[in-house]
């Protein structure tokens, strides 16, 4: 079997246009080697807080993410082979399994990723297919094994500034806290790892173990959560426990953006109700719509910026999710509606200044129709990047285009990662520096900005719009 050269093009991703591709060489120039700010994330903290090696090629590169595994399943091969829910698979077997079907990753952002890391990360020189499997798993297994590529290493390696991971109210966050006691040592690790509050797992009726969770709330609290006022107490003492350990945002995954505003007699009702056992689906949809306008309340007197990722069917696959669990590749993007479904929350906070939301979709027909028109107005509401199956160079161009006309970029967020998979931060965020700046100079070409606003842009959407937006 030939070999093939593994190359990453200094102009990939840059217009093809020559003018054009020379406008955003220089910009991509000017903030290539700015550090990284990844203010939404799922890595581990217990990466950074024990720094212990990676382990082998797989386990860092294939078993964490699903958009690998996916790929994979969708072409027949069992999950079990790739070592996941299957702690005795062959974590090289597996490996060559990628490598047997890397084929299938051409043209998908996974492929552009992995590739960045191979030759990036790990100074690989020719493709990766099955005549090359042991090669790379040798070669990467090798070098995980060594200081240099330990998490705290590859952290200062890409000019990685700050990290959030994102954690449960169940969550003691005791990996959080040995990080910041290693960044008060002198000559300690001084990496910038924080938290983000992600309730969904005491907010959603419908999330599994959702009765035995309000118990941990309690037992962590103090606080009885089977009573309305108890609960809402529990969130404020968990959201003040976070923002000490570093949080400056919520995440909310809620499967629509839909919100509502009960009077308090009303929610406490519904609270019972939930509690209790006794809802029907459209009890919980109306549960999660008014948590999300108690959090924006709770916002509005902490200060933690409040995002919502609306509009994942997530485990659409029954029969996997009872075989491996949640975040195994069988979630899908749904139509979602954000005009009416927002009012509610709007009309109670929407003019509030000092309130942030940051506003994902998955739904990209409502960028142009519905969510630039409301970030274009609402002092409150920014809008997030392209997020997870749109996190690619054609999803980054149409945000762009769809929202930049009504929203401008100063309502956008930037650039979040949104990855489990530590070392594609690097490689996404590169991708995004590069789409935006091919964006940028199709302005400069057609004269609808001057190369100078273009440039400050480039820094403010790779840089300064995440600090600014996170409260960083």
């Amino acid at each position: 079997m030939k070999n093939h050269a593994l190359e990453l093009h200094p102009d990939r991703l840059f217009p093809s246009d020559p003018a054009i591709r020379a406008i955003a060489r220089s910009l991509y120039e000017g903030i290539a080697a700015l550090p990284i700010v990844s203010p939404h994330g799922h890595t581990d903290p217990a990466w950074f807080a024990k720094n212990e090696p990676f382990g082998d090629a797989s386990a860092l590169l294939l078993k964490p993410d699903h958009y690998l595994f996916r790929m994979l399943y969708s072409q027949g091969i069992p999950l079990e082979s790739l070592g996941i829910g299957n702690p005795d698979a062959d974590p090289r077997e597996a490996w060559r399994i990628l490598a047997d079907h890397y084929h299938l990753f051409r043209g998908t952002p996974s492929r552009m990723w992995l590739d960045w890391v191979f030759a990036e990360v790990f100074g690989m020189g020719i493709q990766l297919d099955a005549g090359t499997s042991d090669l790379y798993y040798d070669t990467i297994t090798e070098m995980l094994a060594s200081d240099g590529f330990r998490p705290r290493a590859l952290f200062d390696r890409y000019r990685i500034e700050l990290i959030a991971t994102t954690e449960s109210p169940l969550d003691t966050l005791e990996h959080h806290a040995a990080i910041r006691a290693e960044n008060g040592k002198t000559g300690g690790w001084q990496g910038k790892v924080i938290t983000a509050y992600r309730p969904d797992p005491v907010v959603d009726p419908e999330f599994e173990g959702f009765a035995a969770n309000l118990g941990r709330l309690s037992e962590l609290t103090g606080e009885d959560c089977l009573s309305w006022h108890g609960y809402l107490a529990a969130h404020r003492q968990r959201r003040a426990f976070f923002k000490a350990m570093g949080a400056t945002s919520t995440d909310h995954g809620h499967p629509t953006p839909r919100t509502a505003d009960l009077d308090p007699h009303e929610a406490a009702a519904l609270f019972a109700k939930i509690s209790a056992g006794a809802f029907a689906p459209q009890d919980a949809e109306l549960f999660r719509a008014q948590m999300l306008t108690e959090m924006a309340a709770m916002s509005v007197d902490d200060g933690l910026v409040m995002q919502i990722h609306p509009g994942s069917f997530r485990n659409h696959n029954a029969s996997l999710f009872l075989r491996f669990g949640r975040d195994k590749g069988a979630d899908i993007p749904m139509r979602t509606e954000f005009v009416n479904n927002l009012k509610p929350l709007l009309d109670r906070f929407g003019n509030e200044r000092d309130l942030s939301i940051i506003l994902f979709t998955l739904d990209e027909s409502v960028y142009a129709r519905e969510l630039a028109p409301l970030a274009g107005h609402y002092p409150s509401l920014k809008l997030g990047p392209a997020w997870w199956f749109h996190d690619s160079p054609e999803g980054m161009r149409r945000f762009r285009h769809m929202t930049t006309e009504t929203a401008g970029f100063y309502n956008t967020v930037g650039f979040n990662d949104d990855t489990r998979a530590f070392l594609s931060i690097p490689a996404r965020h590169d991708v995004a520096r590069r789409i935006d700046c091919g964006f940028l100079a199709q302005l400069v070409a057609e004269h609808r900005i001057a190369d100078w606003e273009a440039a400050e842009l480039a820094h403010d959407l790779t840089y300064r719009l995440a600090k600014k937006a996170y409260r960083l």
